[in-house]
């Protein structure tokens, strides 16, 4: 059974992440079929691409209650981050519609759009470090671009929660609006993108971008060897074990 579901109507793909049982927490699966449900997107005539989760939540992160593999942690973390680098290479833009928890990998699925729509109520979290992990999703170059260097620090030290309209102050996201509106708002904008210009939209987005991705890979490599290091060391295990005890 998909984990991500893939519709196309009217010029517009919507992309659901489809674990509601698991609040959409990052598996290997999901990632697979959200890579997938992009790939589809990237042939299609769609003109703007919306990306959501079903159930109560966006995406809660990576999921910890599931064991972490053996010996392909590199393969699985080039896997995990080539969501970010497909996201930003879609010619169409996508805009992320979050509600819930976007936490850890589900904040990064965000942040890797082009634009970001919260539920006023959504929560946005980067918990690694207090998991002894490395953030993965080009964190560390697209956080402090959007709310600052210093509070990014402070989001990604501290781990605090922060709401979606708090998020909207910050420059976390483009809008805050009420949890019934969210989809609503988020397939109008993309009906609005749909009606300009295909090729005008395509280069607007890859002009605004292309300063910002032209250091994004030395980021995603770097977000990987600090990856790599902390997944094997004693106090993540610890950590992690922790985690899975209280969950």
């Amino acid at each position: 059974m998909s984990t991500v579901d893939y519709a196309l109507d009217d010029g517009i793909a919507v992309i659901w992440l489809d674990r509601p049982e698991r609040l959409n927490a990052v598996v290997a699966e999901l990632v697979d079929d959200l890579l997938e449900a992009l790939d589809a997107a990237a042939k299609s005539d769609a003109r703007a691409v919306v990306l959501a989760g079903r159930g109560r939540a966006f995406c809660a992160g990576h999921d910890l209650k599931e064991p972490t593999p053996e010996g392909d942690s590199r393969p699985r973390l080039d896997r995990l981050q080539d969501v970010t680098r497909r996201l930003r290479g879609l010619r169409q833009p996508v805009i992320a519609a979050v509600h819930g928890y976007a936490i850890g990998a589900g904040a990064e699925f965000a942040m890797g759009c082009d634009l970001i729509l919260a539920a006023e109520d959504a929560v946005f979290a980067f918990p690694e470090v207090s998991l002894g992990l490395s953030v993965t999703g080009a964190a560390s170059r697209l956080l402090p671009l959007l709310v600052g260097p210093l509070k990014a620090k402070e989001l990604l030290l501290l781990g605090e929660r922060v709401s979606g309209t708090e998020a909207y102050e910050l420059g976390l996201v483009n809008a805050a609006v009420p949890a019934d509106d969210l989809m609503d708002t988020a397939l109008a904008w993309a009906v609005k993108i749909a009606s300009h210009p295909a090729a005008a939209a395509t280069m607007a987005k890859r002009a605004l971008d292309s300063g910002i991705d032209s250091s994004l890979e030395a980021a995603l490599e770097l977000e990987v060897s600090h990856a790599l290091i902390t997944e094997h060391s004693a106090e993540v295990a610890a950590s992690s074990e922790a985690f899975r005890s209280r969950a």
